[in-house]
C-alpha cells in the first residue's frame, strides 16, 4: 500500500483568508506594510552605515537586526502578495522548504542580535569606562558572526530532518506561509522526532537568550537607578525601554508559538501570532527604535538638510 501512495511535491496555501471580497483590500494594506517596512529597515541600515557618527557597537547591531527583519519580512509576504492576486496558490516542495529556512534563519538571528544589544547596553550602562575595552571592533564582529553563523546553522537541522518527511495526504496548507508546525499536520510520515526537536530547540534558545536578555535588563535597570544626573538616567531609560518592547513582543509571540506545551489545533489564533512575528514586528522595529532615539533623527536631519 505504501508504494501506491502518490507522493506530494507541491503545496497549495490557503493564505489568510478564503474570502474573495477580501483579497484585494487585504493585498493593498500587505502592499502598504511591506513597503513601509523595506524602507524602514533598509532606510535605517543604510542610514548607519552614511552617517558615521553612528559607527558604534549599538548602531552595528541594530543595523543589524533591521537587515534580520527585512529578511524576515520577504521570505514571507511577496508570496502572500501574489497570492492574494492569483487563483494559483501552489508552491513547490523545495520552494515551502526555502522559504521555512530563510524565515527560520532570520529568526534566530534576531534572537541572538537581541542577545547583543543586551550585553552592549549592559557595559555602556554599569561600566562605562570599560566600554571601549570590552565592546572592541574584533568583538564586535565576533558577536555578529556568532549570530548569523548559528542562526544560519541551527535551521538546517530542522530542513535535514523535514527531508525525511512524506506527504501524501493532502497538499493543503492552511496557513499564508510554509510554517513548518503546518508541514507536520499534513505529513504521512510521524513527526513526532521533528516536534520534538522543534520543541527542544526552541525552549533552549528562546529560554536561553530571553533569560540573559532579562538578566542583562535587571542590572542595566540598576545602574539607571543609582545614577545622579537626571539626564542620564532618562537617556538610558530611553533606550532600553525601546529595547525592552521589541523583546517582549518577539519573544512573546515566539513562546505562544512553539514553546506552549500541548497546544491544540487553533489556526486562527496561531495564524494572527505568525502574522505578528513574521509581518508586524519587523514592520514596528524601525520605529521603535527610532522615534525616540536623537542620534538617529539627527543623523537622519543632517542627511535631509544635504
Amino acid at each position: 500500500m505504501e508504494a501506491n501512495k502518490t507522493l506530494v511535491t507541491q503545496f497549495v496555501l490557503t493564505g489568510l483568508t478564503e474570502c474573495p471580497g477580501l483579497q484585494v483590500p487585504l493585498f493593498l494594506v500587505f502592499l502598504v506594510t511591506y513597503l513601509t517596512t523595506m524602507v524602514g529597515n533598509l532606510g535605517l541600515v543604510a542610514l548607519i552605515w552614511k552617517d558615521p557618527r553612528l559607527h558604534s557597537p549599538m548602531y552595528l547591531f541594530l543595523g543589524s537586526l533591521a537587515f534580520a527583519d527585512a529578511c524576515s519580512s520577504s521570505s514571507v509576504t511577496p508570496k502572500m502578495l501574489m497570492n492574494f492576486l492569483s487563483k494559483n496558490h501552489l508552491i513547490s516542495l523545495a520552494e515551502c522548504i526555502t522559504q521555512f529556512y530563510t524565515f527560520a534563519s532570520s529568526a534566530n538571528t534576531e534572537c541572538l542580535l537581541l542577545v547583543a544589544m543586551a550585553y552592549d547596553r549592559y557595559v555602556a550602562i554599569c561600566n562605562p569606562l570599560l566600554y571601549p575595552v570590552v565592546m572592541s571592533n574584533i568583538f564586535c564582529i565576533q558577536l555578529l558572526g556568532v549570530s548569523y553563523i548559528i542562526g544560519f546553522l541551527h535551521p538546517m537541522m530542522h530542513v535535514g530532518f523535514l527531508l525525511r518527511l512524506t506527504f501524501c495526504k493532502s497538499n493543503v496548507i492552511h496557513y499564508f506561509y510554509c510554517e513548518i508546525l503546518q508541514l507536520f499536520k499534513i505529513s504521512c510520515t510521524d513527526p513526532i522526532v521533528n516536534m520534538f526537536l522543534i520543541f527542544i530547540f526552541s525552549v533552549f534558545i528562546q529560554s536561553f537568550t530571553f533569560m540573559t536578555i532579562i538578566i542583562s535588563y535587571i542590572r542595566v535597570l540598576f545602574a539607571i537607578l543609582k545614577k545622579k544626573s537626571e539626564k542620564g538616567r532618562s537617556k538610558a531609560f530611553s533606550t532600553c525601554s525601546a529595547h525592552l518592547l521589541s523583546v517582549s513582543l518577539f519573544y512573546g509571540t515566539l513562546f505562544f508559538m512553539y514553546v506552549r506545551p500541548g497546544s491544540g489545533p487553533a489556526d486562527d489564533q496561531d495564524k494572527m501570532y505568525s502574522l505578528f512575528y513574521t509581518i508586524i514586528i519587523p514592520l514596528l522595529n524601525p520605529f521603535i527604535y527610532s522615534l525616540r532615539n536623537k542620534e538617529i533623527i539627527g543623523a537622519l536631519r543632517r542627511i535631509i538638510n544635504k
